[in-house]
C-alpha cells in the first residue's frame, strides 16, 4: 500500500509541477498529459527552454557522486523513520525508495524549471544507483 501511495504521490508530483511550467492556466487532463509524455520522452530538447541549447554533462563527476549518495542517505533516513513509525520491513522500504524517487525527480524538476540548471536523466540515473545501493544495505540491516 505505501509504494502504490508513494507511486502515485511521485507522479502527482511530477505532474503537478510540468503542468504548472507548461501550461499554468489550463485545468484540462489531456494538454497536462501530452506534456507530461513529451518531457518525460525528450526531455528538455523537446519540451524544455533550453531548446537547441547543448549542455555538457559527462557520466561521472562530483555532482554524480553526490546525487549518489544524497539518494542512499535520504533512503535510510526515509526507512529509518518509517521503521521508527512502527512500519514493517517490506512497507518501510517500499516507502523509502518511494520518498527517495520523489526527492531525485522533484531536484530534476527545480533544475528543468531554474534557467541557471539543466534537466539530466544522468543525474537521474545516479540517483537511481544510489537508491538501489541503499536498498541492498537495508535489506541487510537487522531489524
Amino acid at each position: 500500500m505505501n509504494l502504490l501511495l508513494g507511486a502515485y504521490l511521485a507522479v502527482h508530483l511530477v505532474y503537478a509541477q510540468i503542468a504548472d511550467v507548461r501550461e499554468p492556466l489550463t485545468s484540462h487532463l489531456l494538454p497536462r498529459t501530452y506534456n507530461l509524455v513529451q518531457f518525460a520522452v525528450g526531455g528538455p530538447a523537446v519540451a524544455g527552454p533550453t531548446l537547441g541549447k547543448i549542455v555538457p554533462d559527462s557520466w561521472f563527476g562530483i555532482d554524480k557522486v553526490k546525487h549518489f549518495f544524497m539518494s542512499a542517505f535520504i533512503e535510510s533516513v526515509s526507512y529509518s523513520a518509517l521503521q521508527a513509525a512502527h512500519a514493517n520491513h517490506r512497507p518501510a522500504l517500499a516507502g523509502a525508495i518511494g520518498i527517495t524517487a520523489a526527492f531525485g525527480l522533484g531536484k530534476e524538476i527545480h533544475d528543468y524549471r531554474n534557467p541557471n540548471n539543466h534537466f539530466s536523466i544522468k543525474d537521474l540515473s545516479w540517483d537511481a544507483i544510489g537508491a538501489g545501493a541503499g536498498v541492498v544495505l537495508l535489506s541487510h540491516t537487522i531489524r
